[in-house]
């Protein structure tokens, strides 16, 4: 109930306001069943612009952070992530990150549609980076069929540093499922979780048209925040390094 009027009532009508989004191939959300929904990432708006323009709810999973503020606006962030499904997330790995898939498991087991982000984090430049095999994990333990989703122009609304997105249009573009059902009962091979998730992140970069930079997103982030802090020292932020 609270999801309906936060994105029919409260929150909603003046995201569809300040975003206008615009949308390609919304067909391919099935009407019922489970299906796991793997986009991009390139800001923070993602989780709120995407469950716009479809029919059904979508549970994201969301970092940890964003339920232990403190002070009034932390009460309300946290608040409103409950509010919309956001499953929190802790990115410290080990048993929490496995816990997060434990629960996305739950939600496509309910019949539900589950979103995640497999960089694991925002682009650090607007390019697509390597996809994490959580994602496969899912698929091939749940059996749930994999829809693509590219996110266009968020990171423009929204760069990195900035909290308050400017008004401007924002498109989704949506692709045709993904079926892995061909590798059922093969989700402890490594190689295989990691074809997989290749497979899926080529479907994002073909609708997206994003740059693509075959290193993880978090490596990246290490890089840039080393050179900011070591000018001097030459650093090769190169996908291939």
């Amino acid at each position: 109930m609270f999801y309906w009027v936060m994105k029919n009532v409260l929150v909603g009508p003046w995201l569809r306001l300040a975003f206008r989004p615009w949308t390609k191939g919304v067909e391919n959300i099935p009407s019922s069943g489970p299906a796991i929904l793997a986009s991009n990432h390139l800001a923070v708006i993602d989780s709120f612009v995407l469950p716009l323009v479809l029919d059904r709810q979508v549970q994201f999973l969301g970092k940890s952070d964003y339920f232990t503020g403190g002070g009034v606006r932390g009460r309300m962030v946290a608040g409103f992530m409950r509010g919309v499904g956001t499953i929190p997330v802790d990115r410290s790995g080990g048993k929490a990150s496995e816990a997060a898939l434990r629960t996305g498991l739950r939600v496509l087991d309910e019949g539900d549609l589950f979103g995640i982000y497999p960089e694991g984090t925002r682009s650090p430049d607007g390019r697509l980076y390597r996809g994490k095999t959580g994602v496969a994990r899912l698929a091939l333990e749940s059996g749930a069929p994999v829809i693509p989703v590219a996110m266009v122009g968020t990171d423009v609304a929204q760069p990195l540093g900035r909290s308050i997105p400017k008004p401007m249009p924002i498109g989704i573009v949506i692709g045709e499922p993904l079926d892995f059902s061909r590798y059922r009962g093969m989700e402890g091979d490594r190689f295989v979780l990691r074809s997989v998730t290749d497979e899926i992140m080529y479907a994002i970069l073909r609708l997206s048209d994003q740059e693509y930079a075959d290193v993880y997103a978090a490596t990246m982030k290490a890089r840039l925040a080393a050179a900011a802090q070591h000018p001097e020292q030459p650093q090769d932020p190169a996908p291939g390094s």
